[in-house]
């Protein structure tokens, strides 16, 4: 197996992670924080919008069967990247749109492709090296599948329509 990591934050990590799970090639998901000045945050430390966190989902994928294109891509259809400091409902520096990379490969994806989109969009995405994860809680982890819930503000979208990559 080839296995690799990275960070997506797309506002609430509930349906991000949720999305993320159903794609052939990702071994497992796990929701938490990054991107913050805190160490240990917990969820009402990131709530209060001080520490800096976003909530972040890390992907670890088998990159024989899903390719960090296909990630970034995915990622880009499944929030609304032009929304600043929210998703939907969710408001706050937390609910941020960040791609975490974990290599150069990945941040040269990531930079190609939110430049094909700001073609046509303000893309509000930022991309940023990984820093230190920490993990949510444990109620966190799998929200949707434990609650049998659905996702609020996080579907599938086709932003790459008329677009040449």
């Amino acid at each position: 197996m080839n296995k690799d990591i990275i960070y997506f934050a797309a506002g609430c990590f509930w349906g991000v992670e949720h999305l993320f799970k159903k794609l052939e090639g990702v071994i497992e998901t796990e929701v938490g924080y990054m991107g913050g000045n805190l160490e240990n945050p917990t969820y009402e430390d990131v709530c209060t919008g001080r520490t800096g966190h976003a909530e972040t989902v890390k992907i670890v994928f088998d990159k024989d069967l899903i390719s960090e294109e296909e990630l970034i891509k995915y990622f880009f259809e499944i929030h609304d990247f032009t929304e600043y400091n929210r998703q939907g409902p969710d408001v706050g520096t937390q609910y941020r749109s960040v791609i975490f990379y974990t290599n150069e490969i990945q941040k040269e994806i990531a930079e190609k492709l939110k430049k094909v989109l700001e073609e046509k969009y303000t893309v509000e995405t930022s991309i940023e090296e990984a820093k230190k994860f920490y993990q949510a809680e444990d109620y966190h982890q799998d929200y949707y599948d434990k609650t049998g819930k659905q996702p609020y503000c996080h579907y599938r979208r086709n932003v790459w329509i008329n677009f040449k990559i």
